[in-house]
């Protein structure tokens, strides 16, 4: 896959894909619509960052490109893709439990904050890893 060109865009799928961190200045789109909801992504090569309704959904340090964005009751997945290491903050349930899941293997179980935080780090190297969160039962 590629960074996204357009920002941010929805796919055949119905999913999200945004970001581009080979931008070297700041690029947003303000106002995109997709299911009803308006979102307003953010990116360039030192932060990504989509927001839903005002509130945030997404960041990563440094800058990434996210492809097939998904969150459902159960949690979230999505492929992303940068430059070396970086580190995403999603907003989830608040005080939930989730199954953290990298290429389809068990990373660790992360607890969101009260306020639905969840932190975690991904080693991309250009190369596109999965991502999954799983809630917990």
């Amino acid at each position: 896959m590629a960074v996204v060109k357009e920002i941010i865009r929805v796919e055949e799928n119905g999913t999200l894909s945004f970001g581009n961190y080979e931008l070297k200045e700041k690029t947003k789109v303000l106002d995109f619509e997709a299911e009803g909801r308006l979102y307003k992504a953010k990116t360039f090569y030192e932060v990504t960052k989509l927001k839903r309704d005002g509130a945030l959904v997404y960041e990563s340090l440094p800058g990434t490109a996210v492809h097939n964005f998904k969150v459902t009751d159960n949690g979230v997945s999505f492929e992303v893709e940068g430059e070396g290491s970086s580190q995403i903050t999603l907003e989830l349930e608040p005080d939930t439990e989730y199954k953290l899941l990298i290429d389809d293997i068990i990373i660790s179980n992360i607890k969101s904050t009260v306020s639905g935080k969840i932190n975690f780090s991904v080693d991309c190297n250009k190369a596109l890893q999965q991502v999954q969160l799983k809630r917990m039962k």
